[in-house]
């Protein structure tokens, strides 16, 4: 492993340390995890029985199918995890106090590193009532995020230049680490498991469209390597070409790298499996450097760039020919047909193809009473129901549609200098009226 990914953040010797705990939160995978596998590393070396431990937590912006998906490739990790020989404990309550709990007795903990505030938080909290040594292992990126860069990138160009000096170093093939299997002398962790009550034996596919796992995640990304990667070009929310990966990408069910080696595999497509890739890695951990430096990530005062803000405001007087509160929007109750299909989508199975969803944010923009509120609302909304709300993606992807990593553009009404769209583009590129049929109610 290399050793970037791995940061020790507290050396404490627990003397009474009776297990190695892995305390899986944002990598809910077996497959291509760099925290397993150095949890199952230090457990053969200190000849330690290993634990993952996962803890349930409550949001109040998101859907049953959030639930639903994640808890679905909460089963494959369990049954991946005994098939290897080691026990899941998945709990439900306090987050920080379950933690620090099942970790009294472990000599080590290791866990992911996290990007947004409040996981960051949380696990800063909990490190200070920690006893034990603390190891945090970066995983869900091709390249860690603070060796990419040390501040807050302006653009994809930026962050491209950084990217491809270093990437070489972590774009290898990962290895597994077998676990050796110790005995297990205090079953005391294993009484606190209430995974049955959570985790079905079965899957059914959610929202008619999605299945969650690390099985299906790798299913989803062989069937776009085999049948659409050669249209990625092409891709639109006509033809559904894209990988339909970032759902799986934000629970953690599948690995970049991983997905980044399979498609480097391909010796033709030369095009496709660069502008795939573009996004993968440059757009994708632009993202995360994003939420990362900034701490202002979710807040409409530092989102965007003082050029973005002045132009703004210097429309807001603009005359707005359609005004639509939140819960119009959120009903898909606008004269754009476009738009309501795309809102439905959303709504319905909790994804939009990437060109729809600028056109999405960029349309309540043009439709709010202000660009704060249309920023908020695009927010909630993209939280709300997108499987991969509440994800670094989806926070830059709402701010650019606000200027964020653009450049300034020729002004208009309402936007000013800000990037605008209009449904003649969506005309001249898509066969929209086979998009309409598909999800208008």
């Amino acid at each position: 492993m290399n050793g970037d990914r791995v940061r020790y953040l507290k050396i404490n010797e627990n003397k009474n340390g009776e297990y190695i705990l892995y305390w899986m939160q944002e990598s809910q995978r077996t497959k291509y995890n760099f925290s397993l596998n150095k949890a199952i590393e230090i457990a053969n070396s200190s000849q330690l029985p290993l634990y993952v431990v996962f803890n349930y937590i409550e949001y109040p912006e998101v859907q049953k199918r959030h639930y639903d998906f994640m808890f679905q490739g909460l089963r494959d990790v369990k049954n991946n995890l005994k098939e290897k020989g080691i026990s899941f404990i998945f709990l439900t309550g306090n987050l920080e106090e379950n933690i620090i709990k099942v970790s009294k007795n472990a000599k080590i903990v290791v866990w992911d590193k996290a990007y947004l505030k409040f996981q960051r938080e949380a696990k800063k909290r909990i490190s200070n009532k920690i006893s034990s040594t603390i190891i945090e292992v970066e995983g869900n990126v091709t390249v860690p995020v603070e060796v990419i860069s040390s501040k807050e990138e302006y653009s994809a160009r930026t962050l491209r230049i950084k990217y491809k000096k270093v990437k070489d170093r972590f774009l290898i093939e990962f290895k597994d680490i077998e676990y050796l299997k110790f005995e297990i002398k205090n079953k005391k962790i294993e009484k606190l498991d209430v995974s049955k009550m959570y985790i079905l034996e079965e899957k059914e596919v959610v929202n008619n469209d999605f299945l969650g796992g690390e099985i299906e995640a790798r299913k989803k990304l062989d069937y776009f390597i085999k049948e659409n990667l050669k249209f990625y070009l092409d891709k639109g929310p006509d033809n559904e070409r894209a990988s339909k990966l970032s759902p799986y990408l934000n629970f953690g069910q599948i690995s970049p790298l991983e997905i980044w080696i399979e498609i480097e595999k391909i010796e033709d497509m030369i095009e496709q499996k660069e502008s795939f890739l573009e996004e993968l890695t440059v757009r994708r951990e632009l993202a995360i450097n994003f939420v990362y430096y900034n701490k202002n990530y979710d807040n409409w005062y530092g989102v965007t760039y003082n050029w973005a803000y002045e132009t703004l405001e210097n429309h807001l007087q603009d005359a707005r020919k359609y005004i639509y509160s939140s819960k119009e929007l959120e009903n898909a109750e606008t004269h754009d047909i476009y738009w309501n299909t795309c809102q439905n989508e959303m709504v319905k199975i909790g994804y939009m193809d990437s060109y729809m969803r600028m056109y999405w944010c960029k349309k309540i923009l043009e439709w709010s009473q202000t660009p704060k509120e249309a920023y908020q609302i695009a927010l909630f909304l993209n939280n709300k129901y997108f499987y991969d709300g509440r994800d670094p993606s989806s926070y830059a992807g709402v701010a650019w549609c606000f200027g964020k990593h653009d450049r300034a553009w020729k002004e208009r009404e309402i936007f000013g200098k800000v990037r605008y769209m209009n449904s003649d583009g969506l005309k001249r590129k898509f066969k929209m009226q086979k998009y309409i049929e598909k999800y208008t109610k």
